[in-house]
């Protein structure tokens, strides 16, 4: 048996190689992507297709979990036909990958004894891989084949010789060839130093003292999980999250998650979740498992090391041909979005487990906005991709952070740096910003998004964006309020330019010389009653210029005279917030079960005075945890008094708020970025 000392020794060398990997890719890429936005990950494998290593909050989940897909992908494909010096790429989703710029390069290494040994990975994100818009990523892409070139799994260099003709088939369909060029072989010289490394390590160890550390490894992560999950209350929990899927208007795509907490084991079950779209907004069979393992690895185990071992209590149910578990041709491209929506499901359903032990939503994916089209010097095409941080959701004792990576990403710039953009893009960064009122209000404010602005400075170019959480904002927790919702617009000639009738889906829309690129980011939801937000934390907020003293007044119910708060208007007015909150009787409803935008009937008092219609979206409030919500499906009319205030739920919804039949909750109006209803129901 391996002995502690040694263990530990190993265990911090295996990280440093990873993060070695991540310092030479960032010195060595051609691309801004890579080289100032950090949009890959690096990872160490083994043989049995497991994560001995990773850099934990550098790389990121979404590129690495999947890996063991991508590997066991190419042992299925190649068999035996694996020997020293081949070299594979691998982008696509069905098989593995995440979305098609997201290519991964597999660096196998072999042992003496001539079985696979550990061996580096990289995934990066390549700026481009063709398709119909300048870097790849539309919003409006409706099959597989307009989002780039597909790679399944493809031994690029077969020991040690290069397979120039697969390459050159490659690169000939990607816009910049000499980027993307360059970033193939920053991430080959990346893996071969980490060879280098690995070998140092087996000649100083020996190949089975290394093979112990790493069953080792895998073996604690996996106790420490097991114990985590025995802590939590046995029981069934759901939930359900949406999607912003369509062209026209909205067109609500449902992921619903069941979470079998069960000994020391977790299931989750996502059926019942949409079919697959013809949007972007669907995933391979690796992304929604890698989602609920972030998710629950994050809230029960955060401290410790990331492998496969964590996974093992874990087991994720993924029914095919659903948003979660896409067959071919289904474009792939909106992956981060899906893999968020499948986190706030498991969220939503683990917080009963937990108790209300809960942070608020987060802006729900990439925000991939591209700018791309002839480079006015050199005429090559060029690609100016921003991915905004948001804020993130307040929790349980303190405010959500402001415009920073989440804590379910990796350690990925916020925004590229304004030199470097302005040296690199004909395009002018004109401001950056915090966006105000941007974070969920509660008693534990949600983080805030940003603003940039960015002028255009040539002719030809194009916008695309895919993004989530334009429409529908990132929901608080027990009681918070919702952020603000992502927007992506354009100013021309002082005034506002639709770029696509739905937001955040947008697919090379012409700019034009002068216009201004408008990314304004999500905020964080709230936590908590936001009427219980001590006042000199609001009144701190209106003076950093966070919140506004009219939402001071409006949402927080603090009233300030010279800066500060007046305590007896405060009182007053807090008082009168509070008693215009609607309450209503939730009844089970067993008809109200579409699987596409949960629906609510309302009698029509209760959409009268929170001022909704059919097609409206309301949220159902859940003290001590995720709100429910629904669609107005339809209005029905009761009798005058306490009876009219009723809410008909599907028998599954009253599981998801934690509610009996007739219980009471609030209901309120959720405030999209474009008011739409899902299928024929329209406002």
């Amino acid at each position: 048996m391996i002995d502690p000392i040694t263990l530990e020794v190993l265990r911090e060398a295996l990280v440093s190689i990873v993060r070695e990997m991540r310092v030479t890719l960032v010195r060595t890429a051609y691309s801004s992507i890579l080289y100032e936005g950090e949009d890959f990950s690096c990872v160490l494998m083994d043989g049995h297709a497991q994560i001995v290593a990773m850099s934990k909050g550098q790389d990121h989940p979404l590129h690495i979990v999947p890996i063991g897909w991508s590997m066991k992908a190419v042992r299925e494909k190649f068999g035996d036909d694996i020997h020293p010096g081949d070299i594979f790429l691998h982008n696509e989703p069905y098989t593995g990958g995440t979305h098609l710029n997201d290519v991964a390069m597999i660096y196998p290494l072999f042992a003496a004894d001539g079985e696979l040994f550990v061996f580096p990975v990289v995934r990066a994100h390549w700026g481009d891989v063709g398709g119909m818009s300048p870097g790849s990523l539309s919003g409006r892409a409706t099959e597989i084949f307009q989002e780039g070139v597909r790679i399944p799994p493809i031994k690029v260099v077969d020991r040690g010789r290069p397979n120039d003709a697969a390459l050159d088939l490659i690169f000939s369909n990607m816009r910049g060839p000499r980027e993307r060029r360059g970033d193939y072989q920053a991430m080959l010289g990346t893996c071969r130093k980490a060879i280098e490394r690995i070998e140092e390590l087996v000649a100083r160890y020996g190949v089975t003292t290394i093979r112990e550390a790493v069953a080792e490894l895998m073996d604690r992560a996996e106790g420490r999980m097991r114990r985590a999950i025995r802590g939590l209350r046995t029981g069934e929990y759901f939930y359900e999250a949406h999607l912003e899927a369509g062209t026209e208007r909205l067109e609500p795509l449902t992921v619903r998650a069941k979470v079998v907490v069960e000994g020391d084991t977790i299931t989750v079950d996502l059926a019942g979740t949409s079919p697959q779209t013809l949007g972007p907004t669907n995933v391979g069979p690796a992304m929604a498992p890698t989602g609920a393992f972030t998710i629950i690895k994050s809230f029960l185990d955060p401290g410790s090391d990331v492998n496969s071992g964590a996974f093992r209590p874990l087991t994720v149910l993924t029914p095919p041909g659903t948003i979660v578990n896409a067959d071919p041709p289904a474009p792939c491209g909106g992956m981060v979005e899906v893999k968020y929506c499948v986190e706030s499901a498991v969220m939503g359903a683990l917080a009963q487990a937990l108790d209300g032990k809960i942070a608020g939503d987060l802006k729900g994916g990439g925000n991939h906005c591209y700018v791309g089209g002839p480079h006015p010097r050199t005429g090559e095409t060029f690609i100016f991709y921003e991915y905004p941080a948001g804020g993130t959701g307040g929790f349980d004792g303190g405010d959500g952070s402001n415009t920073v990576r989440a804590w379910t990403e990796s350690d990925m710039t916020t925004l590229q740096p304004i030199e470097a953009v302005e040296q690199l893009y004909p395009v002018r960064i004109e401001r950056t910003a915090l966006r105000e009122d941007s974070g969920g209000p509660g008693q534990w404010r949600g983080g805030l998004g940003l603003t940039r602005e960015v002028r255009i400075q040539t002719v030809g170019a194009q916008l695309s964006v895919l993004a989530e959480k334009a429409v529908l904002p990132p929901f608080g927790v027990c009681g918070g309020g919702a952020g603000a919702t992502n927007r992506f617009w354009v100013r021309r000639d002082g005034r506002r330019v639709e770029t696509s009738p739905l937001p955040g889906k947008v697919s090379g829309f012409p700019l034009e010389p002068g216009d201004v690129l408008l990314m304004e980011s999500s905020g964080g939801g709230g936590f908590g009653d936001p009427l219980e937000r001590d006042p000199a934390r609001v009144a701190a907020d209106v003076g950093e210029g966070y919140v506004t003293a009219a939402a001071a007044e409006a949402i927080y119910g603090v009233v300030l005279r010279v800066g500060a708060p007046d305590a007896t208007a405060t009182e007053a007015r807090r008082s009168k917030l509070h008693a215009t909150r609607l309450r209503v009787r939730v009844v089970a409803a067993p008809g109200l079960d579409s699987g596409r935008g949960r629906e609510v009937r309302l009698s029509a008092d209760v959409a009268r005075r929170i001022s909704v219609e059919p097609g409206s979206v309301v949220e159902l409030v859940n003290p001590r945890g995720a709100p429910l919500r629904a669609w107005v499906a339809s209005l029905t009319a009761r009798s005058a008094g306490v009876d009219a205030l009723v809410a008909e739920l599907a028998p599954i919804a009253l599981r998801m708020l934690a509610v009996a039949d007739d219980d009471e909750v609030i209901v309120r109006a959720v405030h999209t970025g474009v008011l739409t209803a899902p299928d024929s129901r329209r406002t």
